[in-house]
């Protein structure tokens, strides 16, 4: 009995420690992500409305993309990205802290001259980097570091985007595929709540677009989103294959990065002069708006944009892919919305919560943040698009730094993470010639 009573108070001092432990580290990574992302918010925020104000800064995309590369070689972090970011939750790679102002300032620049790219891969950047610094300061061991570093990514993520819930699942459920550190999720969601209070605190408005019309769940419209769905699907493999490409071809006409750049800049203002309008530009938060409040949306509008960020992210320019994969799921949810006699408003939150889920392999993290950007009215058509589109996209990823732990279609491992973790990391190019797997994209976002 003595001796029972003594092993549940040594329980109980182990628990409790650890709880106080992750609680103060917690709020001291989603206080420093915090303000870091509202520092970044409001930077990108400023940018877009100068380049909207002035449309001629599209016209200099090529001269701030030449910047861009210039920065990340002063930085040294050139070939750092996304995917090291992830691949350092898995191993003793640490991200290096000049990362974050490159990621920075090359996220500002692409959005300030209209690059198509959104924010989101700069916000796993800066959450990686700053973590990576505060564990070296607080000499955590490697398991530690890595769930901080989990912690710093659902931080930056949850201050950009007004989503704290969507992103602490995010950060645990991007790393490997079917699997969720449950470790992690503590920490995580004490810095993903302090990160967006200090956020929201100094103006930076959450990303919510209510709907003014969910249907009622019947037979029918199950039939529509799953239809919608299925297509996202098909259309989520089809971004991933653009960008890897896409990307693959650039590096092979381009070898000198300043080269690339400035040819891939010289494209998209090409390409938004012929198109005559600039919202293919930037990440697109205006369009999905405009489809959810006023119903309009064009039917090429996804084809294009899938165009503009694939030379965007192929060129090297920064920023990070999920606004535009919104984008483009919004609006083809929008398009076949229209076709199916749903409202365009919804098809759009729909067509986005299957594009997310289809380049992303997270269904936890997408249908929570579709209940925090467009409301749980919807949760279940939400989900279904969600799991329909996580089945169907296969193994297309956008990051070929996430691991496939399990098969999609049984209970079993999978084959494909060894092959994927054991890639070498210090060069893009091969894991561009890595043509077996769709997922062995480098978005360097």
């Amino acid at each position: 009995m003595k001796e029972s009573i003594n092993k549940a108070l040594v329980s109980t001092k182990e628990y409790t420690l650890a709880f106080v432990r992750w609680l103060l580290l917690g709020i001291t990574v989603g206080a420093v992500c915090g303000l870091v992302g509202t520092a970044f918010a409001k930077s990108v925020s400023f940018v877009t409305e100068l380049r909207e104000a002035h449309g001629w800064l599209i016209l200099l995309l090529p001269l701030g993309g030449l910047a861009s590369v210039g920065i990340y070689k002063l930085c040294r972090v050139t070939d750092v990205g996304t995917n090291q970011v992830l691949k350092s939750v898995r191993s003793e790679k640490t991200v290096p802290f000049l990362l974050a102002p490159a990621v920075f300032i090359g996220s500002v620049l692409t959005h300030l001259f209209g690059g198509s790219a959104g924010r989101e891969g700069a916000a796993l950047q800066l959450g990686g980097s700053i973590s990576a610094l505060l564990s070296s300061m607080f000499r955590l061991d490697e398991k530690s570091r890595h769930v901080l570093t989990m912690c710093g990514m659902g931080a930056v993520f949850s201050a950009l985007f007004g989503t704290p819930l969507g992103a602490c699942v995010f950060a645990l459920e991007v790393v490997s595929v079917g699997q969720v550190c449950s470790a992690a999720l503590f920490p995580c969601i004490v810095s993903s709540i302090t990160a967006f209070s200090i956020a929201n605190l100094l103006g930076v408005e959450p990303e919510r677009f209510p709907l003014s019309f969910v249907p009622k769940l019947s037979v029918s419209s199950m039939w529509q989103v799953l239809v919608i769905a299925i297509i996202g699907a098909l259309v989520s493999i089809l971004f991933c294959y653009a960008l890897h490409y896409t990307e693959k071809l650039f590096r092979k006409l381009f070898k000198n990065p300043f080269l690339r750049i400035a040819v891939g800049g010289t494209a998209i203002v090409l390409l938004t002069i012929i198109v005559g309008n600039d919202d293919y530009n930037g990440g697109g938060i205006h369009v999905i708006n405009r489809i959810i409040t006023e119903n309009q949306v064009n039917y090429e509008a996804f084809i294009l944009k899938i165009i503009f960020t694939a030379i965007t992210v192929a060129a090297g320019y920064k920023g990070g892919e999920i606004i535009p994969t919104m984008f483009i799921g919004g609006t083809l949810g929008g398009s076949l919305a229209l076709l199916l006699g749903l409202n365009p408003g919804f098809g759009a939150a729909v067509g986005i919560a299957a594009l997310f889920c289809g380049v992303t392999n997270c269904p936890l993290a997408t249908i929570i943040l579709s209940i925090e950007m467009f409301g749980a009215e919807g949760a279940v058509f939400f989900a279904l698009a969600a799991i329909t589109s996580f089945l169907l996209s296969g193994k297309a990823s956008l990051y070929s730094g996430q691991k496939f732990l399990f098969s999609k279609l049984r209970e079993e491992s999978s084959e494909t993470p060894e092959k994927a973790e054991d890639a070498p990391e210090t060069s893009e190019d091969e894991n561009l010639n890595e043509n077996s797997n769709i997922n062995e994209t480098e978005s360097q976002e």
